[in-house]
């Protein structure tokens, strides 16, 4: 297991969100490469032994949203509008930010605004041009992709990125997210756990990811009711509550539960690997 990967705070509830079940339906059926759907990422979601690793913050119908923060004095408008803020020849680790954006329901927001802002790799800020900034929308999924480097330290803050977030004609919430394991997370007093993303290396650099919950109001629509009929030669059905561990069939084929959910249209095992292994 990751060294970085961080596990639920102790105070955080342990119970499988919509959002977690919603962000494995969206991408395990997604027709884009991995690394824009945030892949590794929900990969980390899930603890070895098949009990649920909460993203970051947990979301269920009605919780509360990503905590605000402080803009901070280095913040510029008028962005360029781009995924990638890297530069020829710029110093740094490479890092790529993945995650989705959900509403109260926990359901994704598309076209939502995210305007991000950092120091470069000795912790300084382009305050003359728009080096390190940039803004990007989330798709009709609500994902997001930022291509970038790892921020350097300067006194008195620990490491952490800048983000402005507005979903269509809604409020603006402005925060930050910060990095596990990092010292002075213990003595910035700022820093606040629930925007810590979840950080591993990978080829090239570090991937990190982070589901933001934005204040808008969603109808969850009405929950799917058991249809009482399992497709032919299986037993999985609609509106069933699986457990871990839980067996099924479906399509002539064997699967196991990994995680505790209930099913509902388009998560039919095969197309769910986060949910379900064949065998």
């Amino acid at each position: 297991m990751d060294s970085e990967t961080q596990f639920p705070h102790p105070e955080r509830p342990r119970h499988v969100a919509r959002k977690t079940v919603l962000r494995a339906a969206l991408a395990a059926t997604a027709a884009i490469p991995v690394a824009l759907a945030g892949g590794p990422a929900l990969a980390r979601t899930f603890a070895a032994t098949g009990a649920s690793v909460p993203l970051t913050p947990p979301c269920d119908d009605g919780d509360d949203p990503t905590p605000e923060q402080i803009e901070g004095p280095y913040f510029k408008p008028n962005s360029p509008q781009r995924t990638s803020l890297l530069e020829p020849g710029m110093p740094g680790t490479r890092l790529t930010v993945t995650g989705y954006v959900f509403g109260r329901a926990c359901l994704p927001v598309a076209g939502a605004l995210l305007d991000f802002w950092q120091a470069d790799n000795d912790g300084a800020y382009d305050n003359t041009g728009f080096r390190l900034r940039g803004h990007q929308y989330t798709d009709s999924r609500g994902s997001f992709a930022l291509t970038t480097i790892v921020p350097g330290l300067y006194p008195g803050r620990t490491r952490h990125i800048h983000v402005k977030l507005q979903a269509p004609g809604r409020p603006v919430l402005t925060t930050q997210l910060y990095f596990p394991n990092e010292p002075r997370n213990n003595t910035d007093t700022i820093f606040d756990p629930r925007l810590l993303m979840t950080v591993r290396d990978g080829d090239g650099g570090r991937e990190a990811a982070f589901d933001f919950v934005l204040d808008v109001p969603q109808d969850p629509g009405p929950t799917p009711t058991p249809t009482g009929t399992p497709p032919a030669g299986g037993t999985w059905a609609v509106g069933t509550a699986y457990r871990a561990g839980d067996r099924v069939t479906y399509a002539g084929r064997g699967y196991v539960c990994l995680q505790a959910h209930t099913a509902q249209p388009g998560w039919e095992p095969p197309a769910v690997p986060a949910l379900w292994r064949a065998g």
